[in-house]
């Protein structure tokens, strides 16, 4: 087991702002006005998985990050992480901890390192950020930050944003590595990048917000060059007024995608989404169909999506089945008593190519927040299978976190 550096959670603990005062005279004095921001999430992951043995994971996530104050457009920011476990080898850490043989995979492995270290500069409605940073495009079913895990995806990247043309931003992003979940332990913690992002958004539109993306990733190392590919694709997000309290809302989304770059396959798969509900300030009600392709046996790619945040929180889907994944799910959020939030979900899996049932799931959230602070949630997912290609899983999430 590792125990948290005792140095690190101190000044954590002891984070806190230096005050701002007006625009710094120097460096020096950007220095002496920076921030401290403290975040800290202890977590209970428990999953019970066909064929597997049960894991238990009873994980920390300690962050602490510095900011010095904004100085003629330029901003810099550090943070460091530590993840630690009560027991390590009561969960597989994707396979990096032999303790953990046979166990249910919880992607939470125990590590300390830089998660974010960058310099921006943006002195009017042009800005460039150079370093480790966190990346999220549209709803980040694309390019995410993964930020439900306690170690999230960051990247080694350059991103210029301009938002010089009126109700437009248009965003380019450069990614030399991507710093995946696993951490670097892992033979896949990171991945070596020589990929480009192009994303144009417009909320002009009465319909709503129009975006346009081409996604351009190369993976340069053979253990993962076959998720290197390239993603064309358009999104309309909107809603409009029912009644005074009531809104209808809606999302249609398209792309194509080949293989590209450094991947050997052969392919050309598509994919569509559509969304469509009611809204109001109890609550909401969705519908929703996600089609993720195939072509010569290969799905439809996601490399660098918040995955989580999709096709089911037990996590069975997180790549794309040969044959593709068809979603259908419907989707209820409501605000209820004691200042509890609460979303549900609950999906119905087909292949695409060949229309095979793979089984049905349940999701359900509960989230409170405590003062300004604290946030506690209660998580469930269970998904039942109708295939034997798939596990049947129940995981179950107990956390507490601290944001300053």
């Amino acid at each position: 087991m590792k125990h948290p550096r005792p140095l690190f959670l101190a000044l954590a603990l002891a984070g806190g702002t230096c005050g701002f005062a007006a625009e710094p005279a120097d460096f020096a004095d950007a220095f002496a006005q920076g921030k401290f921001s403290v975040n800290a999430r202890l977590r209970y992951e428990g999953v019970e998985q066909t064929s597997l043995l049960d894991a238990e994971a009873v994980t920390l996530r300690t962050r602490l990050g510095f900011a010095p104050a904004a100085f003629h457009g330029w901003k810099f920011f550090l943070e460091g992480e530590n993840i630690t476990a009560a027991d390590g080898d009561s969960y597989s850490q994707s396979g990096i901890n032999p303790g953990g043989a046979g166990r249910a995979v919880v992607a939470d492995p125990e590590i300390t390192e830089i998660n974010q270290a960058f310099i921006a500069f943006a002195p009017g409605k042009t800005g460039i950020t150079v370093g480790r940073q966190r990346l999220v495009l549209d709803n980040a079913r694309f390019v995410g930050d993964v930020g439900w895990r306690q170690n999230m995806q960051t990247y080694d990247a350059v991103v210029l944003q301009d938002k010089s043309l009126d109700q437009t931003t248009l965003t380019y992003a450069y990614l030399d590595r991507i710093n995946r979940v696993f951490g670097d332990h892992h033979p896949q913690g990171y991945w070596k990048s020589s990929s480009h992002l192009f994303n144009a958004s417009y909320v002009g539109l009465p319909a709503g917000t129009l975006t346009g993306y081409v996604y351009l990733l190369d993976f340069r190392k053979p253990a993962y060059a076959a998720n290197s590919c390239a993603t064309y694709g358009a999104s309309l997000v909107g809603a409009t007024p029912v009644l005074s309290d009531l809104k209808f809302a809606y999302r249609a989304e398209a792309a194509t995608q080949s293989d590209y770059g450094s991947s050997t396959l052969n392919y050309t798969a598509s994919y569509y989404a559509l969304e469509a509900g009611l809204t109001a300030k109890p609550g909401s009600f969705t519908l929703g169909h996600e089609v993720l392709g195939s072509d010569h046996n290969v799905g439809f790619k996601t490399p660098l999506a918040t995955l989580h945040a999709f096709n089911g929180w037990a996590d069975l889907f997180l790549a794309t089945p040969a044959a593709g994944l068809r979603d259908t799910y419907a989707k209820a959020t409501a605000a209820l008593p004691a200042d509890l939030a609460l979303t549900a979900f609950y999906h119905w899996y087909k292949t695409d190519a060949t229309g095979v049932d793979l089984g049905t799931e349940f999701n359900a959230m509960l989230v409170r927040k405590f003062g300004k602070y604290f946030t506690g949630t209660v998580k469930y997912a269970e998904f039942r299978r109708d295939s034997l290609t798939v596990a049947d899983v129940k995981k179950v999430w107990v956390q507490v976190e601290f944001a300053y």
